[in-house]
């Protein structure tokens, strides 16, 4: 039987990638791509940012220049809450189409849980059903 996605929250998602990097997508369970970001993030920092810069923002000593001088931190993490959210979108688009698959699912005709296309048997009740009709939708979706 084919297993569905579970579903995230997006907004969550976007929460967590803008307290920390990466974050997001580790909720997210995408490990390759949230370590690409705090990687990113980390790149933007020691590359782009002047650590003069970096110091007087967290100081609370914001003027033009100090705001431009971070930003590009700021544009990598404005990007990762941005991709967060949208995969977390994806993932459950993904999962609420993947649902109607299920349609397809046979009721055993003893006990009515859903069977396993591959078996000749009810698993739940261990019955023989080789004689069922599996084209029928099962009891639990024929509403």
């Amino acid at each position: 039987m084919a297993q569905s996605l579970p579903q995230k929250r997006p907004w969550f998602a976007a929460l967590l990638a803008a307290l920390a990097t990466g974050l997001g997508h580790l909720y997210l369970r995408r490990w390759s791509r949230g370590i690409g970001w705090l990687v990113a993030s980390f790149g933007a920092s020691i590359l782009f940012a002047d650590p003069a810069a970096v110091d007087a923002f967290l100081t609370g000593n914001w003027t033009l220049g100090t705001l431009l001088a971070v930003a590009p931190m700021f544009i990598v993490i404005g990007l990762s809450v941005v991709d967060a959210y949208r995969i977390a979108q994806r993932q459950n688009a993904a999962a609420s189409s993947s649902d109607g698959s299920a349609e397809s699912a046979v009721a055993c005709p003893h006990c009515g849980h859903d069977l396993d296309p591959e078996l000749e048997f009810c698993h739940w009740c261990t019955n023989s059903v080789e004689d069922v009709d599996r084209k029928r939708p099962a009891a639990s979706e024929q509403r």
